[in-house]
């Protein structure tokens, strides 16, 4: 009896443990399996024959679409995201879920401008996918074609989701652009607040000024403007046809050699029927190419010859959105005097109370040594200045050498200080004990026009020790490909730079004050002017003329962000 008694206790006893443990899961996979049962989406078709129904059944399936939508985070189907499904309840309910756009009878006014704007989004810099454009033109060719679709409720309130997405996406298109916010963002604003988009479309409804509201948000700069205005003369003179984008640099040289293949099919230029054992044949037609389009004629396809092939219609379109998007990351307004600096374009350019007053050709840095992209101001520059080599080029380009010859000190016009800046005997110096972990000493060049620094030096404020100065390799100006130096920005007319920073002291610098000092060699640290901001920028194209200019992607900045952002292939 007892025997029995314990063993019914050990029986209760292990079953309080399995409830204790298996309850609280049986409870807490409940609810979820609650959530994780998707709610129904409205009917894709709701016909209503009735006039006076229209309105109603249009409300009610407003409401059903904005609580469907929340629950699903904006997946309307398989296809079509609601990018900002989380505004809809507060636009829609506090109008008893009125359409926006359309009476669900006909589109309103309102509704046939937002179209007209989505259709012509490419205008903008902007991509019509983006807002929903397909879908929407589908809705409203059924609705013109067909009668039936024309009553039903449910394409009108679901165009209509989807053209209140699209308004909200241009906004924060058209304001801030595409790009993340980077160190040259200088915007405080990144995003839009929820409360200012939803005014923003209220306002544009009851004003009936929808494109006048969208245009308002984008950049009043000069240089965004004149892209703009050049756009739709570009789109009216190119075709977006797809093409293959070829992947380089690839380790994968026979992938690389199909990929070339198939785009010079793609352009004609190489038979389709193709066998890629014929070598020939191919080298012939990369040869036809690189001659028709002025590259050197090799018959093999690296850097130069893709980046031409890739260099498609729609590529050059992607580029011109990122350069929109780029002068968004400025802010609304510039300094009324700043410099600016653009590397692809090899140029500097002064502006001064809107007007530009000053413009010159620069060597920027090679694509290994790139010119960094910034935001500072100019605090003083330098008659006759010194230059320090940084050590960086000391133990990558010159260490290897002065332990060959230290002949080669004099010939760079170098001499050695040790960290009391005294002059050191380089003979007396054992150069082949010396690397990166033990170098006690700095390398400078004499003043003069023989320093690489030239005969003036400007200088700003930066973390990379870069700076604007003159160079004794004036040559190099009269070069069209100008990345060549080690990441400073060398100016051609420096001499016309510094009058201009000191042009409001003619008291204590006249006239021909700093040409004097070059002339006898002396060397000044010339500080008392306002500083003048500094902009270094990467600007791959600029409208000139109502035409699009592009300048080479130097660094490859552009491929990279196409790549990150855009789609390759060509979309409506």
């Amino acid at each position: 009896m007892n025997l029995h008694f314990k063993m019914f206790k050990r029986k209760v006893l292990f079953n309080h443990v399995l409830m204790a443990v298996f309850f609280p899961i049986i409870f807490a996979i409940i609810p979820s399996c609650k959530n994780a049962t998707p709610q129904k989406a409205p009917d894709e078709v709701v016909i209503v024959n009735k006039p006076e129904e229209v309105q109603p059944k249009a409300n009610e399936q407003l409401n059903k679409l904005v609580s469907f939508l929340e629950a699903s985070e904006g997946k309307l189907n398989d296809s079509t995201q609601i990018a900002n499904y989380h505004l809809l309840s507060r636009l829609y309910e506090t109008g008893d879920f009125q359409p926006l756009w359309s009476n669900a009878a006909q589109w309103l006014p309102a509704g046939d401008t937002l179209f007209t704007l989505i259709s012509k989004s490419k205008e903008y810099g902007l991509f019509p996918s983006d807002y929903h454009f397909p879908a929407i033109l589908s809705a409203r060719n059924k609705i013109v074609i067909d009668t039936i679709n024309r009553k039903n409720i449910a394409l009108w309130t679901r165009t209509d989701i989807l053209m209140t997405d699209a308004f909200f996406q241009m906004a924060r298109h058209l304001k801030f652009g595409h790009l993340e916010r980077d160190s040259t963002t200088l915007r405080p604003d990144s995003v839009f607040r929820d409360e200012e988009l939803v005014r923003l479309l209220k306002e544009a409804l009851v004003t009936n000024q929808i494109r006048q509201s969208l245009e308002a948000l984008e950049p009043t700069l000069a240089g965004y403007k004149a892209i703009r205005q050049a756009l739709p003369a570009f789109l009216d003179s190119v075709k977006f046809k797809e093409y293959t984008y070829i992947i380089y640099p690839n380790k994968d040289s026979l992938e690389v050699i199909s990929q070339v293949a198939k785009r010079l099919q793609e352009a004609g230029i190489l038979d389709k029927n193709w066998d890629s054992a014929d070598t020939l044949k191919y080298k012939l037609a990369v040869r036809q190419y690189q001659q028709k389009n002025g590259i050197r004629t090799t018959g093999i396809a690296a850097e130069q010859t893709i980046g031409s092939l890739n260099n498609t219609n729609w590529e050059k379109f992607k580029r011109i959105v990122i350069n929109l998007d780029r002068y968004k990351q400025l802010g609304t307004q510039m300094p009324e005097t700043y410099l600016w600096v653009n590397l692809p374009a090899y140029q500097l350019s002064v502006i001064d109370a809107d007007t530009l007053v000053l413009q010159s050709k620069i060597i920027v840095g090679a694509p290994k040594t790139r010119t960094p992209v910034l935001t500072s101001e100019i605090v003083n520059f330098i008659t006759y200045p010194q230059w320090t080599v940084p050590y960086s080029i000391i133990f990558k380009e010159m260490l290897p050498k002065i332990q060959k010859s230290i002949d080669y000190l004099d010939k760079q016009n170098l001499m050695v200080v040790d960290k009391n800046d005294s002059v050191i005997n380089p003979a007396s110096i054992d150069w082949f004990k010396l690397n990166k972990e033990h170098f006690p000493y700095l390398l400078r060049q004499r003043q003069g026009d023989d320093n690489s620094l030239g005969l003036m030096k400007f200088n700003f404020r930066n973390k990379y020790d870069v700076y604007l100065h003159d160079t004794n390799a004036r040559g190099l100006f009269s070069r069209s490909i100008r990345s060549l130096s080690h990441g400073c920005v060398r100016v051609q007319e420096w001499e016309k730079l510094s009058d201009f920073l000191v042009r409001n002291n003619e008291i204590r610098y006249p006239p021909d004050t700093l040409k004097a000092w070059i002339n006898r060699q002396e060397k000044h640290v010339i500080t008392d002017f306002l500083h003048v901001p500094i902009f270094i920028r990467y600007f791959t194209c600029e409208g000139q003329d109502n035409k699009i200019r592009f300048y080479e992607d130097i660094y490859e900045d552009d491929r990279l962000l196409s790549q990150r952002y855009f789609r390759s292939k060509p979309i409506n």
